[in-house]
């Protein structure tokens, strides 16, 4: 057992340390949405945040657009020609994502300069992209309403998590320690 153990430290080592920092920043995400303060910021500030980048990237790509409170549930609604398109949820504002690529980074840590400023590159990045993966999905269901299912469901996931993907790989192959170790 203890030559498992030995043959496959750095497997080992990666694991815990990305289950033990995803789950730390998961936790401290869920207390931040557990005392956001919705009545200012409605549902929470970075969903708002979301939803209001993205009305004003419709605006710029000459959409009428606009958001709402949604009356039922914690969601912005997204409305273009005002047509109710979208539903802007907490899980719509990137940041799980967010979480979950820097758990990798920081279990597959470089140098400490250049991993912190592909974490920040790579985050403000995924941040980014998820904005134009919302208002392109917006735009396709004003406009392909019956195509629903494929764009939110597959489409549009397979465009952030594919992102972060390459994003891991070019981390893996460029800048971890694990490659330098290997060469």
């Amino acid at each position: 057992m203890k030559e498992l153990l030995v043959k496959y430290k750095s497997v080992i080592k990666f694991i815990l340390t990305f289950l033990l920092v995803y789950a730390v920043l998961s936790f401290s995400y869920k207390l931040y949405l557990d005392f956001s303060d919705g009545s200012k910021y409605y549902p929470d500030y970075l969903t708002n945040l979301v939803a209001k980048q993205s009305e004003s990237l419709l605006h710029t790509f000459g959409y009428d657009a606009s958001i709402a409170k949604h009356p039922h549930e914690a969601s912005m609604k997204l409305i273009i020609n005002t047509k109710f398109v979208a539903r802007v949820v907490e899980g719509c504002n990137s940041i799980s994502v967010i979480i979950l690529f820097i758990a990798f980074m920081i279990a597959f840590a470089g140098k400490f300069k250049t991993t912190f400023l592909y974490i920040l590159a790579g985050s403000v990045l995924i941040y980014v992209v998820n904005l134009f993966r919302i208002v392109i999905l917006s735009i396709g269901l004003y406009h392909y309403p019956w195509r629903r299912e494929e764009l939110h469901t597959v489409i549009f996931p397979l465009i952030i998590y594919g992102m972060v993907f390459l994003l891991w790989m070019f981390w893996v192959n460029r800048f971890s320690k694990l490659k330098k170790k290997h060469e």
